[in-house]
């Protein structure tokens, strides 16, 4: 047996050499011996949704090749959800937007298939369903239950079917706004949207055109106005998609367009929808892929930065 000193030396330097070694390792590969602490862990994904309600906007419908107009993946919702995503990975986009639909067929439905029955049925379940989880609702309608109007365009008439649409959209989009807050709560965020003006193609027709184009302006103004009023009302924020398509400049004459001297409101009206297009895609109301951007963009403008 050796010494019990020699014993002591010994352990004593198999400890300094250990110690040694673990400094050694610390200094080359930075990291601290041992587990690993909760805030250096990888923070998981928290899913949150983007939910997007309307008429045909809504769903991004466009012309096919041969006229019909069909839902893309070319919409505002489609490219704001774009811009957003890259900030907020966990972000998922739900579309319940319908074609054709008015602010009666939102809140009753009869033109899209909604397991509740109308699209605001299925907005407000998958809000309840959600709770916290929704962090926007974008919303365009409105402009179905005016078309009729712009298909009277002679000032008598115009003005009768302008007070009786009025008080029926304001009356049904407070309907919808309601249950909407009710179902999300004061703190969801909601952007609606007022209207650009696709009868502005018709300027091109000479003086009978031009005025229709600026009669139809005066309309849209009027449903634009009342639109965003109601969507005020319940705290909701506007996308300025009239004033982005420069919807009221008649006095501006757009520079290098292929369709000479015209208004710049008509201009943009025909570089951003298929109003302006002969057939059989056109003329459409839609807006193509530039026009839906120009949306998406107005609608990041309204309090997504």
């Amino acid at each position: 047996m050796r010494p019990a000193t020699a014993v002591l030396a010994s352990a004593a330097l198999v400890v300094t050499v250990l110690a040694a070694v673990v400094v050694v390792a610390l200094v080359a590969t930075g990291r601290p011996a041992g587990p690993v602490r909760p805030e250096n862990r990888p923070s998981r994904t928290v899913t949150s949704y983007y939910l997007a309600l309307g008429d045909s906007l809504s769903r991004g419908f466009q012309p096919n090749p041969a006229g019909h107009s069909v839902p893309t993946d070319q919409g505002y919702p489609d490219q704001l959800y774009a811009m957003l995503h890259p900030g907020h990975p966990g972000l998922r986009l739900v579309k319940l937007g319908c074609g054709g639909e008015t602010t009666a067929t939102m809140i009753h439905g009869g033109i899209c298939s909604y397991p509740g029955g109308s699209q605001l049925a299925a907005a407000v379940a998958f809000l309840r369903a959600h709770p916290g989880r929704v962090s926007l609702v974008t919303i365009d309608i409105g402009a179905n239950d005016a078309n009729g109007c712009f298909f009277r365009l002679s000032l008598g008439r115009v003005a009768d079917c302008i007070g009786s649409a009025v008080p029926h959209i304001g009356g049904n989009l407070t309907t919808i706004m309601r249950a909407l807050r009710a179902a999300g709560g004061r703190q969801l965020r909601i952007i609606g949207m007022s209207y650009y003006v696709p009868e502005l193609a018709v300027w091109r027709d000479g003086v009978a055109g031009q005025l229709i184009a600026r009669l139809s302006v005066r309309l849209a103004a009027v449903l634009n106005n009342l639109l965003t009023s109601n969507y005020a009302a319940f705290g909701a924020r506007v996308a300025d998609v009239s004033g982005a398509f420069s919807s009221a400049d008649f006095t501006s004459q757009a520079t290098g367009s292929a369709l000479g001297p015209v208004p710049r409101n008509v201009a943009e009206i025909c570089s951003w929808t298929w109003a302006c297009t002969p057939p059989p895609r056109g003329p459409n109301e839609h807006a193509n892929a530039a026009g839906y951007r120009v949306i998406a963009r107005a609608f990041l403008h309204a309090g997504l930065r």
